[in-house]
C-alpha cells in the first residue's frame, strides 16, 4: 500500500500542506502500515515541494518515502534527478503520459516509438544513479491495450521496479479494470500498482478489482482527497480489505486521526466529499488543465450542473494569471503582478483565490 496524500492531494487546486502537516501525516501513515508515503513533485531545480519532502524524510526516513518526478524530455529528467538526489530521495515515481491525448499535449508527440525511447532513457538514468523506480502510465486507463502493453514491457526491460496504472481520468468499471490489469501482470517480471480517481465513485472497487487481477500495490489518499473528484480513500480501502479479505496487516486505529489531521491541513474541512457535484471537482490551479479540460475530465462540469473554476492559494504563475484575467478588461503587467500577489498571499496567509478574486487583486495592484 502506498499513500499519495502529500503528493496528489497536495497538488489539488488550492490545497497546500505545510512541513508540520507532512511530518504528522507521514508518521501516522507508517504507523498504520502504509509501506510508502508519496510526497511532493520534482521537475527541476529548486523544487517548491522541498520542505515537504525533507519533513517527510525526517519523520519516516527516505526509505519509506517516494517522490514524483515529472518526465518531459531527457535533459529535463537529468536536472530533475539532480534535484531528487539533492533532497535525499531514494524512491521515485516517474510521471509519463501514455494516452495519445496526454502525450501529445505534454510531450509534443504521441508517437509510441518516442514514448518508449523517453521512458527507457528516464528509467536507465535513474537506475544508474541507484534509485528505486516506479514508472507510470499517466492517463493509462484510457490508453488502448495495443499502446499500453508494449510501453509497460519496454519500461520493465529498461530496469524499472514497478509500474503504476494511473486512472487519471476515471474511466473504467471494475470488470474492465480486471482485464486491463491482467494484461499487465502477464508481462514477464512485472510488478503493478493501481492509482484510481473517484469521479465515478468506483475508486475503491477498481482498486480491489486490480488486486484481484494481480496488482500488488494500491495507491490511496487519506479521506479520498485529490484532484478530479478525489482518489481512492485510504480508510474505505483498508476496512474493505479487512472485512472482505480478512487482511489484518494494517492498524486501523489511526485512521480517524489521520482523516482529522489531513482534512484540517488541507483546509477542506470535515465535510469533504468526492465525486462530480462538489465545488472542488472541476477546480484547477494549472493553466494546462484550464485550457484543455477535456484531457482531464471524465465528463464536462456542465453535464451535472457544476462549473469549472480556478482555485489557487500561492502556486500562482504568469500563465495562470493571464488565463484568469483574459476578457476581464483589467490590464496589468502580469510578470510584475504575479510575484506581488504571491507575496501578498504568503504574507497574509491569503485565502483561496478564484478568477474573481484575482480580478479584484489586479485592480488593487493598479491602484497601489
Amino acid at each position: 500500500m502506498s499513500d499519495a496524500t502529500l503528493r496528489d492531494s497536495a497538488h489539488m487546486a488550492g490545497v497546500e500542506f505545510g512541513p508540520e502537516d507532512a511530518a504528522v501525516i507521514a508518521d501516522l501513515l507508517v504507523r498504520t502500515g502504509v509501506s510508502l508515503v508519496e510526497v511532493g513533485m520534482v521537475s527541476g531545480p529548486n523544487s517548491k515541494d522541498a520542505d515537504l519532502v525533507l519533513a517527510t524524510h525526517e519523520a519516516v526516513t527516505p526509505e519509506r518515502s517516494m517522490t514524483l518526478v515529472v518526465v518531459r524530455d531527457r535533459r529535463q529528467v537529468a536536472t530533475a534527478l539532480d534535484e531528487a538526489e539533492r533532497l535525499g530521495v531514494r524512491h521515485i515515481m516517474y510521471s509519463i503520459p501514455t494516452s495519445e491525448q496526454h502525450a501529445g499535449l505534454k510531450l509534443g508527440s504521441s508517437s509510441p516509438k518516442f514514448l518508449h525511447s523517453l521512458a527507457r532513457s528516464a528509467i536507465s538514468q535513474a537506475k544508474d544513479r541507484g534509485f528505486h523506480v516506479t514508472f507510470s502510465g499517466e492517463d493509462g486507463a484510457r490508453t488502448p491495450k495495443e499502446r499500453l502493453v508494449p510501453y509497460v514491457t519496454a519500461g520493465f526491460e529498461a530496469g524499472a521496479d514497478r509500474f503504476r496504472l494511473a486512472e487519471t481520468v476515471a474511466y473504467l468499471s471494475p470488470w474492465q479494470m480486471e482485464e486491463v490489469i491482467a494484461d499487465l501482470t502477464a508481462i514477464e517480471g512485472s510488478e503493478i500498482e493501481i492509482h484510481s480517481h473517484n469521479m465515478l465513485g468506483m475508486a475503491v472497487a477498481n482498486s480491489l478489482a486490480a488486486v484481484r487481477a494481480g496488482a500488488r500495490w494500491i495507491s490511496a489518499t487519506v479521506g479520498g482527497i485529490g484532484e478530479r473528484g478525489g482518489n481512492a480513500p485510504l480508510a474505505e480501502l483498508l476496512t474493505s480489505l479487512r472485512v472482505l479479505h480478512g487482511d489484518t496487516r494494517f492498524d486501523l486505529t489511526h485512521l480517524t486521526e489521520l482523516s482529522r489531521v489531513a482534512l484540517k491541513g488541507s483546509g477542506l474541512g470535515e465535510a469533504f466529499q468526492s465525486g462530480p457535484t462538489t465545488p472542488h471537482a472541476f477546480a484547477y490551479e494549472l493553466p494546462g488543465q484550464l485550457s484543455h479540460p477535456e484531457a482531464y475530465e471524465t465528463l464536462p462540469a456542465e453535464l451535472v450542473g457544476n462549473v469549472r473554476e480556478l482555485r489557487v492559494r500561492t502556486r500562482l504563475t504568469p500563465a495562470l494569471v493571464k488565463w484568469a484575467l483574459d476578457g476581464s478588461g483589467v490590464l496589468v503587467d502580469v510578470d510584475a503582478f504575479t510575484p506581488w500577489l504571491v507575496e501578498r498571499q504568503e504574507r497574509g496567509a491569503g485565502p483561496l483565490l478564484d478568477r474573481d478574486a484575482i480580478h479584484k487583486a489586479a485592480v488593487d495592484f493598479q491602484a497601489a
